[in-house]
């Protein structure tokens, strides 16, 4: 089954708590906090793999998750971080977000994107440790690891793409010089998913990819072809096959709407060196060969091939013109890399109003909140320091935030007091 496009959601693993712990021994009865740490949260990336050819097990398997880190103990014991998840895509894998915009581009074998990074681990009791705070009884929890719902479109990495309109001998030719066994009938649109074959001239393999067929309009959605032009992209050379028993269009007006589909969809395509061959040659003429020849003006340089998949016809010389054409322009192009958009992490925070209260959000005021005990009078007066100094309760003054009004940092609720130096606890209510 050939699956070219599918939509996954990836997770970071979760961060590991940390721990708030103190020492206690024998004749040590000043032993101070001791808890550890919170392991960091595994990542998830997508990495290209040519043991991968199709994104078949999308369809059943949605959803990937990194290993969460272990919480932190006591005796200054760390825990330990969450495993990476690797998942294995195609090479030729584009990755967008929802809204379409490209996050990575993996085309060789190796290449690798962080799809969603693990949230960081709690620091225990003992990092906080202070002038201040001789004896912290608090510990700050894990992060949660980063979540995205993604899209993967997969565009074949083939030497020699065969373009042609429904029914020209495409699915034929491609099984008459490979191993690739594509269904064939005689009822247009036979041709549901690209089919790859692996052609074999004079010791030089060639990767053949057969496009289902293309009609006038396939660039704006009509037919089935619109929806594999893009597998027609990477390709170094076009193999255009025309039909010569078409009733509806002659050889050289299927060559005309072709190239005219393949340079609306991508103009560059048109400029792509490309090989022009004529199947069924074994129910034509030589006089009718030459007639349509003369009829496309291929121009110098370059023939029409005769072949028939049937007969096997002229299938080496097209073959051999394949592969000549395939090194010529692999030498003059240059090498394909894959890319990866490096987004930096959001930091710092936004004030927003929901509703009935108001929202800061983002991922340094959550952190500042993400504390195990917020009942405990040292906790409380780490958060109101921590906000302040981040410029919240700036920030949600300068927003409209009034006294009395209900403010919420994820799971950490509070009555806004803009005169007042600290947070009462019992004005304060934290989430599960």
């Amino acid at each position: 089954m050939f699956v070219d496009e599918a939509q996954i959601n990836v997770r970071g693993g979760d961060g590991g708590a940390g721990c708030a712990s103190f020492l206690r021994e024998a004749h040590r009865p000043r032993g101070g906090p001791d808890g550890g740490d919170g392991g960091r949260g595994g990542d998830v990336y997508l990495v290209a793999d040519p043991s991968v050819s199709t994104l078949v097990r999308f369809t059943k398997e949605i959803h990937f998750r990194a290993e969460s880190g272990t919480h932190g103990t006591g005796k200054e014991r760390h825990g330990r971080g969450g495993r990476d998840l690797r998942v294995l895509v195609p090479p030729g894998t584009t990755v967008r977000d929802l809204d379409g915009t490209i996050l990575a581009d993996l085309v060789g074998t190796g290449d690798a994107y962080q799809a969603a990074h693990g949230g960081r681990g709690g620091r225990g009791n003992k990092r906080f440790l202070s002038n201040r705070h001789r004896a912290p009884r608090f510990a700050e929890q894990g992060e949660p690891g980063e979540e995205h719902w993604l899209r993967l479109e997969l565009r074949l990495l083939a030497d020699v793409a065969i373009v042609g309109f429904p029914n020209a001998g495409k699915s034929t030719l491609i099984a008459a010089v490979s191993a690739a066994r594509p269904k064939i009938a005689d009822y247009p649109f036979t041709t549901l998913t690209p089919n790859l074959g692996v052609a074999t001239v004079d010791d030089r393999d060639v990767v053949v990819a057969d496009v289902p067929g293309l009609i006038e309009g396939a660039a704006e959605g009509r037919g089935l072809g619109h929806r594999f032009l893009r597998h027609v992209e990477r390709a170094h050379v076009l193999l255009v096959l025309l039909d010569p028993m078409n009733p509806e269009h002659k050889p050289d007006e299927q060559y005309r709407i072709l190239l005219d589909e393949l340079g609306r969809y991508q103009p560059r395509l048109v400029t792509r060196p490309r090989v022009v061959a004529l199947s069924k040659a074994d129910t034509v003429d030589a006089e009718t060969v030459e007639l349509v020849a003369t009829s496309l003006a291929l121009g110098a340089g370059r023939e029409l091939h005769a072949v028939s998949a049937a007969s096997h016809q002229g299938l080496t010389p097209l073959l051999r013109s394949c592969a000549d054409s395939v090194e010529s322009a692999r030498s003059a192009a240059t090498p394909t890399t894959g890319y990866v958009v490096h987004r930096p992490r959001s930091r710092g925070f936004t004030v927003y109003r929901e509703g009935s209260h108001w929202v800061v959000d983002g991922p340094d005021a959550r952190r500042s909140v993400a504390l195990n005990d917020l009942t405990d009078d040292q906790a409380m007066a780490y958060v109101q320091e921590g906000l302040r100094r981040l410029g919240v309760f700036e920030a949600l003054e300068a927003a409209g935030c009034r006294s009395g009004d209900e403010v919420h940092i994820g799971d950490f609720e509070f009555m806004f007091e803009p005169d007042s130096e600290s947070v009462a606890p019992a004005e304060v209510e934290a989430g599960d």
